[in-house]
């Protein structure tokens, strides 16, 4: 008998519908405004936290749903928004520095549910609202900073070749090394050029080798110092507990940062923004400090003040902050605040081998923060001031390598901000913010309901209209059509990291109305096999057979195109896209699939005189 269902084909249906019902069905029970609570490293969170806590707010009159204790964190669930920015001023002022404070928005679902894995989508920054930086790399300083590094590493090289030179300045993108004579010349551009294949060679006049970056090389550079960026901004966003962040790359030197849910730019700005990092150095012990006062700063070395008073110290670094792996702060033995450092392998050999050459010659930390002016060159770059202090002179008492302590620290603020810096990581380049946005929380609520509209307008439209043409065969339509939309909802509240934004919206409109094409001929197909003088079981088999090959090849074209949208596109165009290629997965499976296993149920394997289409 033709158009009987199989029991495999019947059991994947409901496997799915019952699957993607199940996830999606967190959506149902929104979300609450919360303030999440996290400890940092001198301070955790406890139960005798949260006690204190619940009862500061109750003094407050600031009224509370519930309050959990969970992964060394404390979320506190709030009735309102205004609630919710209430709490969070007070218990920032209340808690001080020790702890960090975050709005969240926190989802009400069910335990058993969450006990599942289910999770409601998460919304993008025009769904949600929050803050939006739009921030520029300042490439020129990556280039200036690898070539620093390659200025260092000349100098040891030739020294350990015993290869003499009179000086190895860095100049307007290129390094000039200055030697005594033609032969020494010969032998230091033979032995740099297999040593370091990353730099073109080039002989000047009054002996001098100029080396400069490969256009490889610099390529390769501008794109480390994105992505680099890029992890550390992760990194200090995490440190803050803002609930799921948006950072990824945008065009050659530009990130995108997304914080959903955070209103406070200026405390967003400041911890972007923040580009500091460390220096070891040498203090110059052969020049008179007094002569670099004057104006006379020998070659080679570098005035700076720690505090006001002023420390010559040589340009060579020992060691640079990109080094460090960890950083902690807390006291010494005489209760000085204090920050500890770790430092990976290169960094410790680098150390060990400096501290064993110099043992009771004093070393200096220098801290080094770019700060934006706001003005850019004749190349359209952005412009940066350079700001260096040194924050402590230690006489080196003996050989370490990559554990050692940094003190001088006027406060413990001081020593907490600095190891948050240098633990997030030092920022490759400074990067300044080109473009901000903030959106409201009202703002994105009213997104989301005339979306919602769209999404309901739509729907409802098409199934009047799929009833009413195709009567019996419409209702079929109708019902794979509001299974199609609920599975879109649960795949996409499965996949980890996918953001339903208000383009993805459209795409889910879009989705609606392009769903019934399929059905369309489908049930074109077999009124024209009716006409042709099949019987109706015979029109309803060759109808999806024939129809199948059609719709796929359409199908699979827009596909193609929504993978292509995801690929070079950014932020809303992705968002559209995500949801545009998991509408069309959702509707081929409900379309032919679910739709055929109801007709087979109802129609197939008996005589039917007349079908209802």
């Amino acid at each position: 008998m033709l158009n009987q269902n199989s029991f495999f084909k019947v059991l994947i249906v409901l496997f799915m519908v019952l699957m993607c019902g199940l996830y999606a069905l967190p959506n149902l029970y929104g979300e609450d405004n919360a303030v999440q609570i996290s400890g940092s490293r001198n301070a955790t969170v406890t139960a005798a936290l949260e006690t204190r806590i619940t009862t500061a707010l109750a003094e407050q009159n600031i009224p509370i749903k519930s309050v959990e204790f969970a992964n060394e964190q404390l979320l506190i669930r709030l009735p309102d928004s205004d609630s919710q920015l209430k709490a969070r001023d007070f218990l920032d002022r209340e808690l001080g520095t020790d702890y960090v404070v975050a709005m969240n928005l926190a989802p009400d679902t069910p335990e058993w549910l969450e006990g599942l894995g289910g999770t409601p989508m998460k919304l993008g920054l025009d769904l949600r609202g929050g803050v939006h930086f739009l921030m520029e790399v300042d490439m020129n300083e990556a280039i200036s900073k690898s070539l620093e590094d390659a200025e260092s590493d000349f100098r040891t090289a030739l020294r350990e070749e015993k290869l003499r030179y009179r000086s190895v300045n860095v100049r307007d993108g290129f390094i000039d090394i200055q030697f005594r004579d033609e032969e020494t010349l010969d032998k230091a551009e033979f032995f740099l050029e297999n040593r370091n294949r990353d730099l073109t060679y080039q002989e000047m006049d009054d002996l001098v080798l100029r080396a400069r970056f490969s256009e490889l090389k610099l390529a390769e550079i501008r794109d480390y110092a994105v992505k680099q960026n890029i992890t550390i901004i992760r990194n200090r966003v995490n440190q803050l507990g803002v609930a799921e962040p948006v950072v990824q790359k945008q065009g050659a030197e530009r990130i995108v940062v997304q914080l959903p849910g955070i209103q406070d730019t200026a405390q967003a700005k400041e911890i972007l923004n923040a580009t500091a990092t460390l220096e070891f150095r040498m203090v110059d012990q052969d020049n008179d400090v007094r002569d670099a006062i004057a104006g006379r700063v020998p070659p080679g070395s570098q005035l700076l003040y720690e505090g006001e008073r002023p420390v010559l110290l040589d340009k060579r670094i020992v060691v640079t902050g990109n080094h460090i792996i960890d950083a902690n702060s807390g006291v010494d033995e005489y209760g000085l605040p204090q920050v500890s450092i770790s430092l990976d392998s290169e960094g410790g050999n680098k150390m060990s081998r400096n501290t064993r050459e110099n043992v009771g010659k004093p070393m200096a930390t220098v801290f080094i923060e770019y700060k934006a002016t706001g003005e850019r060159d004749a190349n359209d770059k952005l412009i940066f001031e350079r700001h260096e202090e040194v924050i402590n002179v230690a006489t080196i008492r003996g050989q370490f390598a990559s554990n050692f302590q940094i003190t001088g620290l006027d406060s413990p603020k001081e020593a907490r901000d600095l190891s948050l810096l240098l633990r997030a990581g030092a920022l490759i380049a400074p990067i300044q913010i080109v473009e901000e946005r903030t959106v409201g929380p009202s703002l994105g609520q009213e997104n989301i309901d005339l979306g919602m509209q769209a999404i309901i307008w739509g729907l409802v439209l098409v199934m009047v209209f799929m009833l009413v043409y195709y009567k019996a065969f419409g209702v079929v339509a109708d019902i794979a059509l509001a299974l199609n939309l609920v599975m879109i909802v649960g795949i996409m509240s499965m996949i980890p990291g996918a953001t339903l934004t208000l383009p993805g919206m459209a795409g889910i409109v879009l989705t609606v109305g392009m769903a019934v094409d399929a059905n369309v001929l489908i049930f074109e197909r077999i009124r024209e096999e009716i006409r042709d003088g099949r019987s109706p079981q015979q029109a309803i088999h060759q109808g999806y057979d024939s129809a199948f090959s059609t719709i796929l090849d359409a199908n699979i074209t827009t596909f193609i195109a929504g993978l292509i949208l995801f690929a070079v596109g950014t932020g809303p165009i992705k968002g559209f896209s995500i949801t545009l290629m998991i509408g069309i997965a959702t509707s081929m499976f409900t379309a032919i699939i679910v739709t055929r296993v109801i007709v087979n149920t109802v129609w197939g394997g008996r005589r039917v005189n007349k079908l209802a289409i």
